[in-house]
């Protein structure tokens, strides 16, 4: 049985991987400031997008998507001001996702991707 944090590394990257699949480019992984970490940071065509990613083994807490609550998506926004600050990025868009991912055993993992799901 992996750890949490071993869950959360294997959630990111299949993650990561579903995004590329999706013509998604990735910018950067696990960004840290003093105020948080950036789980995924990518462009897609002219966007820019801050991706959160959860991840969990079952559904007795609510889908993993369900986890981003309002103040973690306002932390988000936060370290994406921080992000930008940092670096030599430009896009005409920002974009928030999220994608849950489900790990069940003896199958694939279920991804859910919610593109702009808050702004």
């Amino acid at each position: 049985m992996p750890t949490t944090t071993e869950l959360g590394v294997h959630g990111e990257r299949i993650a990561v991987a579903f995004l590329a699949d999706l013509g998604l480019r990735v910018l950067d992984r696990n960004w840290r400031c003093r105020e948080g970490e950036l789980d995924i940071v990518a462009r897609d065509g002219d966007a820019l997008v801050f991706c959160e990613v959860k991840t969990r083994r079952g559904t007795g807490y609510g889908q993993p998507v369900e986890a981003v609550t309002q103040a973690k998506s306002r932390r988000i926004r936060v370290l994406a001001q921080r992000w930008l600050a940092a670096h030599d990025e430009h896009a005409p868009e920002v974009r928030f996702d999220v994608v849950g991912v489900l790990v069940r055993p003896e199958r694939p993992a279920l991804v859910t991707h919610l593109r702009a799901a808050f702004s």
